[in-house]
């Protein structure tokens, strides 16, 4: 499909349009995909993400992180992401898109290539890894270092086994992913580094 705004909303209607108790379930399953991945760092810094608009929960992910790994929210800064080490009760700020982050001076957050294992965030992808976003860019930019050089972060997407397509295009700025992770299952595209 190449019309990927329609395809967006699309997808982003499917995945609001989830009960509740499916999203709990669904959370509690993805934390179980994230777990068991054989490359999960032992210890460092996890780029996690603030669940909104319908987007698959990591609470559970958080919640049970083992000590060696500290959970961090995005931070934005400039046009690149930035991260904050982040625990419930944390204060928080909203950021120009209406999402919660870690309130603290966007240029005292680490850096991306800090980050051990990055969990983002996707609107679609398909069974070759290709991905789709909200169109802003900000992971690509943040993690376009990804391009030539092998984990340190792993990179994974999560979403709902419902937010899967047949198949989508790879613009040319698209980092590769090195797994997706649903409440059900886990791939490892061929296109990943």
């Amino acid at each position: 499909m190449t019309d990927r705004t329609a395809l967006r909303r699309r997808l982003r209607d499917q995945r609001r349009a989830l009960p509740a108790p499916a999203r709990i379930a669904a959370a509690e399953g993805l934390a179980a995909q994230l777990f068991a991945l054989p490359a999960l760092p032992a210890t460092g810094y996890v780029a996690g993400y603030w669940a909104n608009d319908g987007e698959i929960g990591l609470h559970v992910f958080q919640m049970r992180l083992p000590a060696g790994l500290i959970y961090c929210l995005p931070v934005l800064h400039d046009e690149v992401l930035r991260f904050a080490p982040w625990r419930a009760g944390d204060p928080l700020v909203t950021n120009r898109y209406g999402i919660p982050e870690p309130d603290i001076e966007p240029a005292s957050a680490l850096d991306a290539s800090a980050m051990a294992l990055v969990v983002a965030p996707l609107v679609g992808f398909d069974a070759r890894g290709n991905r789709l976003g909200m169109g802003g860019g900000w992971y690509d930019r943040s993690f376009d270092f990804r391009r030539t050089q092998s984990a340190p972060p792993l990179l994974v997407g999560a979403a709902f086994a419902l937010q899967q397509v047949e198949a989508l295009d790879a613009a040319q700025w698209d980092v590769p992913l090195d797994a997706i992770c649903t409440e059900s299952n886990t791939l490892h595209p061929h296109t990943a580094a």
